[in-house]
């Protein structure tokens, strides 16, 4: 496994600023969030998914082409750090 937090740079009022996945050795996302800029977020996995978010249906792209345009900055992130957001979220996500 691999994790991945992204950031969007733009202006989209309905589009997530920041995508946090944790992708496979198959190359495809097995969980992802997106947090939006109004305090909102998203998830998915394979069993579930929030808010509009939903796994890729291809495989991800490296942060070397993520990070070939200047919309995206992504960087690698520690299995740990993932685990934390996810519980963060999804558990206050499951408390509403």
């Amino acid at each position: 496994m691999k994790y991945i937090d992204v950031e969007w740079m733009h202006e989209f009022e309905d589009e997530p600023f920041r995508l946090i996945s944790e992708i496979g050795d198959d190359h495809f996302e097995t969980r992802k969030l997106a947090l939006f800029r109004n305090g909102q977020f998203g998830f998915a996995s394979a069993q579930y998914h929030a808010e509009n978010t939903m796994l890729g249906t291809v495989e991800a792209p490296s942060l070397e082409e993520i990070n070939t345009d200047k919309e995206f900055q992504g960087k690698n992130i520690s299995k740990q750090a993932f685990e934390l957001l996810w519980q963060e979220y999804v558990s206050a996500a499951s408390e509403q």
